[in-house]
C-alpha cells in the first residue's frame, strides 16, 4: 500500500495526489489571470483601507506597500517569471503566498473579507472583458477585409446556388458582404455578452457576503466595471452562466466562419476556381508535389465544431448545481479559456487569408449557363403582363431554348435595398466603425482605470 503523503497548503494540509486532483490544470489555466487577480487584490486592498473602521485594516502606506507588491507580481509575469506551483493550487493563493513573503504580516491581510470564490469570478469576468474586446475588434477587422472585397468587385458576376445547384446571376460582391454583415451580428451578441460581463462580483466573498461595510460599488468603479452584480449570491451562480453566454457568442462567431471556410474550399476548387487562396495560407503534400490545401480553412470547420463544443460542456457542467459555489464549475474555466483562444485566432487567420484572396472574373463568368437566367425569363414575361405562375410554367416548359443574357447586365437591374445592385455598403462601414469605437472607448476606460489604481501604465509591456 502506497504510503501516503501529506502537503501543507495556504488552506491546510492535504493528500499530495488528492492536491494534483482538485487542483487540476489551474496551475497553467490561471497563468492567464495573474494580472486580474493583482487588480482585484489591489482594488480590494484600496477599499479595505477606506472601510470606516478604527484602527484601519489598512494604513495608506501599506496599501501602497501591498500595490507596489502586486506591480512586481505583475511585471514578473508579464516577463514570465511568476511561478503558480502545485503546492498554491491556484492564481489567488499564489499572489497571497508572494505577497505574505515580501511583507509578512500585512500580506496575510489581503483576503480579508473575500473568498477565493469571489475572487475567481472576479478574475474571470476581468479576462473575459479584456478578451471580448479583442474579439470584437478581430471581428470588425474581418468585417472591413470582406467589405473591401465586396466593394472591389461589387460588378463582377457570379452564379448564386441553392442547393449547391446553380439558381439565379449574383456577383462577389454580394457574396462578400453576406459574411460582413454577419459577422457584424455577431459583434453585436459579443457586445452584449461583454456588458452582461461587464459586473464586477467582488464582495460577494462564499456567496453570501460578509459582516463588514465592504464599499462594492467602489470596488467595482476602481476596476472600469460599469456596476457590481447586485445579489451576492447570483454573483457566484452567474459562474458558468455567463461563461456559456460568451462561448455561445463565440460559437456564432465559429459559425460565420465556417460557412465561408465551406465556400472558400469548394470555389477555390479547380473545378470552380472562382477564387484563389493565398500560398501563405496553404499548405503542400509530403508525397504529392501538385498539392495547394486549403487545411487553415478545413481547421477552422473543426474548430468550430470544438467551440460549440466547449459552450455545451459548461451548461452541462453547471446545469445541475445547486445554488452557491460547487467545485464543479472549477471544469467550465479550460473550455471558456479554450473557446475564446481558438475564436479569436481563427478571426486573425480569416482576415489574413481574405487580404490574399484573389478573384479570377473569367472563371466565374464561365459559370454562367442559360438555365441560370430562367428566373429573369420568368420575370420579363411577368413584366409583360403574364401572371407569374404561368410564365414560371412557360420557362420550365422551354428551358433548352434559353440563351444566356448579359450576367453584367443582369445583376445591375436588382437595384432594390440589399440586391446586387442595391448594397450599402457605407452602411456596413458605419456598422464597423461603431464597433471599432466602442472597443477603443471601453479600453480606454478599463486601462485608463487600472493605470490609475496600480499607479503604472496599463497594459504592460510583455516578454
Amino acid at each position: 500500500m502506497k504510503a501516503k503523503r501529506q502537503k501543507k497548503t495556504t488552506v491546510g494540509v492535504i493528500d499530495s495526489e488528492v492536491l494534483a486532483f482538485t487542483a487540476g490544470r489551474d496551475c497553467i489555466l490561471d497563468r492567464a489571470l495573474i494580472e486580474a487577480d493583482c487588480m482585484g487584490s489591489a482594488a480590494h486592498v484600496t477599499m479595505l483601507s477606506r472601510m470606516p473602521l478604527k484602527p484601519r485594516l489598512f494604513s495608506e502606506k501599506e496599501r501602497r506597500q501591498v500595490i507596489a507588491g502586486l506591480v512586481e507580481i505583475m511585471q514578473r509575469a508579464a516577463q514570465g517569471k511568476f511561478e503558480i506551483t502545485l503546492d498554491d493550487q491556484d492564481v489567488h493563493l499564489a499572489v497571497e503566498r508572494t505577497l505574505t513573503e515580501q511583507l509578512g504580516d500585512l500580506g496575510k491581510k489581503v483576503h480579508t473579507g473575500r473568498s477565493r470564490n469571489d475572487q475567481v469570478a472576479l478574475d474571470l469576468r476581468l479576462y473575459g472583458k479584456d478578451q471580448l474586446l479583442g474579439t470584437i475588434l478581430e471581428a470588425a477587422e474581418l468585417a472591413d477585409g470582406l467589405t473591401r472585397v465586396a466593394r472591389r468587385h461589387a460588378a463582377d458576376p457570379m452564379v448564386g446556388r441553392t442547393h449547391m445547384q446553380p439558381a439565379m446571376p449574383s456577383s462577389v460582391g454580394l457574396w462578400a458582404a453576406a459574411f460582413s454583415e454577419s459577422l457584424l451580428d455577431d459583434i453585436a451578441l459579443l457586445i452584449n455578452a461583454f456588458e452582461l460581463n461587464d459586473q464586477s462580483p467582488l464582495g460577494s466573498a462564499a456567496s453570501y457576503g460578509v459582516p463588514l461595510p465592504l464599499d462594492r460599488q467602489l470596488v467595482s468603479d476602481l476596476l472600469g466595471f460599469s456596476r457590481p452584480v447586485h445579489n451576492v449570491l447570483y454573483a457566484n451562480n452567474a459562474r458558468g452562466k455567463l461563461e456559456s453566454i460568451v462561448l455561445n457568442a463565440m460559437s456564432q462567431v465559429m459559425l460565420t466562419l465556417s460557412r465561408l471556410a465551406q465556400d472558400l474550399i469548394l470555389f477555390s476548387m479547380p473545378e470552380f476556381a472562382y477564387f484563389s487562396l493565398p500560398d501563405s495560407c496553404c499548405t503542400g503534400s509530403s508525397i504529392m508535389p501538385q498539392k495547394k490545401n486549403p487545411d487553415v480553412l478545413e481547421l477552422i470547420r473543426a474548430k468550430t465544431s470544438k467551440v460549440i463544443a466547449f459552450s455545451l460542456a459548461v451548461q452541462e457542467i453547471v446545469k445541475a448545481s445547486p445554488s452557491g459555489y460547487n467545485r464543479d464549475i472549477q471544469e467550465a474555466k479550460e473550455p471558456f479559456m479554450d473557446g475564446i483562444s481558438t475564436a479569436r485566432s481563427s478571426l486573425r487567420i480569416m482576415s489574413q487569408l481574405v487580404e490574399g484572396l484573389k478573384v479570377n472574373r473569367e472563371k466565374l463568368l464561365a459559370g454562367f449557363t442559360p438555365d441560370v437566367f430562367a428566373t429573369d425569363y420568368a420575370l420579363e414575361r411577368v413584366a409583360g403582363g403574364m401572371p407569374f405562375r404561368d410564365a414560371y410554367h412557360y420557362v420550365k416548359e422551354h428551358l433548352d431554348e434559353l440563351e444566356a443574357l448579359d450576367p453584367y447586365k443582369a445583376i445591375a437591374q436588382k437595384t432594390h435595398l440589399g440586391g446586387t445592385a442595391g448594397m450599402d455598403f457605407d452602411l456596413l462601414d458605419r456598422r464597423i466603425s461603431g464597433a471599432i469605437l466602442f472597443v477603443a472607448e471601453e479600453r480606454n476606460s478599463f486601462y485608463g482605470a487600472v493605470s490609475k489604481l496600480m499607479g503604472i501604465p496599463y497594459p504592460l509591456a510583455r516578454k
